[in-house]
């Protein structure tokens, strides 16, 4: 298939894309340094307890998501979309470069832990508007025919993001080595993130605008009143359909890196090349998955992934639970390939469920309240149960349980393939 075919001319995907690439790269390399984050603003005598700290901060970035759903929501639907990705952009390259020049507990005290939480969550308000935002401006700029294809793309950016995030970490620690990453070797990777931000934010400038949306046509009030009262039960199955992808995505390539280090004794190193591998996978399904699901349609692709959740969690962490290498990377490639295809499918789908006068609004709450309460939040709680009852296979029952409700959100979901966006 060739993809000049199936992408207009007047669709900018580098401009909606690259704020995916920075916010991702950014959670990326904050996930795969957290350890070394840890002993800088939360030192403890027990490694488990700074770790948990760690991921703690790593939560109230994504508990912000909500909130930055609403704001951002608010912004794309009452004054316009590229108006909305414009800030977040600025918001998100903003925290990133300020993470890479914050001072630690050995400078300032216990003053740098609450600079650190301050830019997390100024990042996570970001995060509520970048990933439904430019998925909403794909979805309304492509053909109905081509939307699942297209729609797609921010979900390959963030991969890219995720991809050149670990590639920094492990470069930087390659050539700093291992004493000078432990020192301020984990700092260069933010201070590159802004330029990443420049260059997104350059290119958003020479965006168009959707025109979907006429002044006259504009909610009256607040969009996130108006979600709430008219449009709440497609938010909560938007919740229930994105549980699989965003618990096990966070389980995965977040939570998973510490347990094979920690637990698995596998070597830093060696951790970073499986999660490599496995988010390669991911990319690899993203766009033939968006493709088919103008083929197939948007709900048998997402049962394949419930369904699939359900069945393989369990052998496919106990492939984790080894020391093999290549065990554990059959494992997380298994997961990526589930991921890759809910993560790609989702994105039209979610702005298929909304009429264009809160499109950002809906998609935005319904997107990060799952993101936010439950992906986020992931590897803190997952820590936390196998520590408290001493039994690995924790993140296989979660993922069995997500697979479940998703299930359960697709009945009655209408299918949306090839046809026109709700007024």
């Amino acid at each position: 298939m060739k993809l000049s075919a199936k992408i207009p001319k007047h669709i900018n995907l580098s401009a909606a894309t690259v704020g995916n690439v920075l916010e991702w790269y950014d959670f990326a390399i904050y996930g795969f340094l957290a350890a070394i984050i840890g002993k800088h603003f939360f030192p403890a005598d027990d490694p488990t307890a700074s770790l948990l700290a760690s991921f703690g901060v790593f939560a109230l970035g994504f508990l912000a998501r909500p909130l930055g759903g609403v704001l951002f929501g608010h912004i794309g639907d009452k004054i316009s979309r590229k108006t909305s990705m414009l800030i977040s952009i600025s918001l998100m390259g903003g925290g990133t470069f300020a993470i890479g020049i914050l001072p630690d507990v050995s400078q300032i005290g216990d003053t740098a832990a609450f600079l650190l939480v301050a830019v997390r969550i100024a990042q996570g308000l970001s995060m509520g508007g970048e990933y439904t935002g430019s998925a909403v401006y794909l979805a309304e700029s492509a053909p109905a025919k081509h939307r699942g294809f297209i729609g797609c793309w921010p979900q390959v950016g963030c991969l890219l993001g995720v991809l050149l995030g670990s590639g920094c970490a492990a470069l930087t620690s390659t050539i700093v080595g291992e004493t000078a990453m432990q020192l301020w070797g984990w700092r260069v990777p933010f201070l590159l993130g802004g330029l990443i931000a420049v260059w997104g934010l350059l290119m958003r400038r020479q965006m168009e605008e959707p025109k979907v949306l006429g002044a006259s046509e504009r909610v009256p009030g607040s969009p996130f009143f108006v979600v709430m009262k008219y449009h709440w039960r497609p938010v909560l199955r938007l919740v229930c359909l994105l549980l699989v992808t965003s618990i096990g995505y966070y389980m995965q390539f977040v939570y998973a890196v510490s347990f094979l280090s920690e637990k698995m004794h596998i070597s830093t190193a060696a951790s970073m090349d499986i999660n490599t591998l496995a988010i390669f996978t991911m990319l690899a399904v993203t766009l033939p998955a968006g493709w088919l699901a103008d083929r197939l349609g948007r709900k048998p692709m997402l049962a394949f992934v419930a369904v699939g959740s359900i069945a393989f969690a369990w052998p496919l962490w106990w492939l984790i639970h080894h020391q093999s290498f290549a065990f554990i990377l059959i494992g997380q490639c298994g997961f990526g390939i589930l991921y890759g295809v809910g993560f790609a499918v989702t994105m039209s789908t979610m702005v298929e469920m909304f009429p264009a006068p809160v499109r950002c609004s809906g998609t935005a709450i319904g997107f990060n309240l799952c993101l936010g309460l439950f992906g986020g939040t992931t590897p803190f709680v997952v820590t936390y149960l196998v520590a408290r009852t001493s039994d690995d296979f924790v993140p296989a029952y979660a993922l069995m349980a997500a697979g479940f409700l998703s299930l359960l959100a697709l009945y009655r979901l209408p299918e949306s393939a090839g046809k026109p966006l709700p007024k």
